[in-house]
């Protein structure tokens, strides 16, 4: 995060906060050193991603709701909670403020009545740049002191982490464990 600055909600630069030291692991999380790292990075990567997305009065997430809407299209919103992962409650909580905003718009399924579909409105064609522009800021946050080569690896054995995870997951599902 040497390099990350951060900006606040009026749009004013802010300082480049100085490098902080890897902090070390507690004894009781020794055992699982990358775990507690990956814990870490995510924690300050959200913690900046939501400083970024507060700019356009977006929470973080629902930036992901939109990128969903605008590449694939109106979706029934049971099918953006499997999309992304979420549950029902998080997501109609994401939907209600983002329709707040009038940034999508709830209509009935026409096939099913029980179903919503959630449509991204023309005014958040606007937001659309913004959030590829806080994107961009945040994936400099993240890399910018890697070299083209080891933001390559870091994307490749990241990819093979949330692998290695998925199968956990699906295995623990699976097995009720």
């Amino acid at each position: 995060m040497s390099r990350a600055t951060h900006r606040d909600t009026q749009n004013q630069p802010l300082e480049a906060t100085p490098p902080t030291p890897a902090v070390p692991a507690p004894a009781s999380a020794q055992a699982g050193p990358v775990s507690h790292a990956i814990f870490r990075v995510a924690r300050v990567h959200r913690m900046i991603a939501g400083q970024l997305l507060r700019r356009v009065g977006l929470h973080p997430g629902q930036e992901l709701v939109m990128m969903h809407l605008w590449e694939i299209g109106p979706q029934r919103q049971t099918d953006l909670v499997r999309l992304l992962d979420s549950d029902a409650a998080t997501m109609t909580r994401s939907i209600k403020r983002l329709e707040n905003a009038g940034f999508v718009r709830r209509r009935p399924c026409p096939d099913d009545k029980r179903a919503v579909i959630i449509e991204p409105t023309t005014a958040s064609q606007a937001l659309r740049r913004d959030v590829e522009r806080i994107w961009a800021e945040l994936e400099d946050a993240t890399t910018g002191d890697l070299t083209p080569d080891q933001q390559a690896e870091a994307l490749h054995i990241l990819r093979r982490v949330e692998d290695s995870l998925a199968r956990t997951a699906a295995h623990t599902c699976r097995t009720g464990a």
